[in-house]
């Protein structure tokens, strides 16, 4: 199937690793012209020449970084189709532990940084034939997660703003979705149960039976991204392997 990306020209937060570094190597294999942005040099330089990206390096709190991306997007490329927000996620939490501190700390790395980047791509989107917002989040916005307050609580504001999105936008054929991950393979998973990753009574819950691949998410990415995806918008996908109890 041709997605109808040759050419395209998409940013990719958070993309030296894991999902982002996934929807990077998706995108850049159906032709999208790719801008990949972290913060770890080396990683983000390696593989950006190894799918014949462009690397961005910065930090998606850091409001200038943000600034310096678009405008280097649109140097290289001449625009931009296509804005795939992501970043780490948050430390483990509970929420009656849950500080001040780490309030703002989360808040200003989940949902401030999407605002500003979409807010900066905008003019560029709008003139786009296929304009996509595209924002990873987590399966924490369908059902909370018992050790994960700080996602359970920005990650849902995230998902309302890009549904506010969806409704502004539509009009000008541009679309705005998220895309949850559940247990996905990444380092992500060691950073929060350990190098053994989950434990098995939890994989268990799964449906499937096993943790998902980078490759299977960035792939869902990549086509809710693509000309085939025109009539979805306003909506969360899960890539979850059916852990998910919710009906919606």
């Amino acid at each position: 199937m041709d997605l109808g990306l040759r050419g395209k020209t998409a940013i990719v937060c958070g993309a030296s690793s894991g999902l982002g570094l996934a929807s990077a190597e998706a995108l850049a294999a159906e032709g999208a012209n790719v801008t990949m942005f972290a913060r770890r040099r080396e990683e983000l330089e390696r593989d950006a020449e190894r799918i014949g990206a462009l690397a961005v390096r910065g930090d998606v709190t850091n409001a200038a970084d943000i600034e310096r991306l678009v405008t280097r997007t649109v140097e290289a490329f001449g625009g931009i189709d296509i804005v795939v927000w992501n970043s780490g996620g948050p430390p483990a939490s509970k929420a009656s532990e849950i500080t001040d501190e780490q309030l703002e700390a989360a808040f200003e790395l989940l949902l401030v940084p999407a605002v500003r980047l979409v807010r900066l791509c905008l003019p560029h989107l709008e003139q786009s034939e296929a304009g996509r917002v595209l924002c990873i989040t987590s399966v924490a916005v369908k059902e909370p997660v018992a050790h994960l307050a700080l996602s359970n609580t920005i990650r849902p504001g995230l998902t309302g703003w890009a549904k506010s999105l969806s409704r502004e936008l539509g009009p000008k054929g541009i679309t705005v979705n998220c895309v949850a991950p559940g247990r996905i393979d990444t380092p992500r998973m060691t950073e929060l149960y350990g190098d053994s990753g989950p434990p098995a009574e939890e994989l268990a819950q799964i449906p499937l039976g096993r943790m998902g691949t980078p490759r299977e998410f960035g792939d869902v990415v990549c086509f809710l991204a693509s000309e085939r995806a025109g009539y979805v918008t306003g909506t969360t996908v899960l890539v979850d392997g059916g852990i998910s109890r919710g009906l919606l």
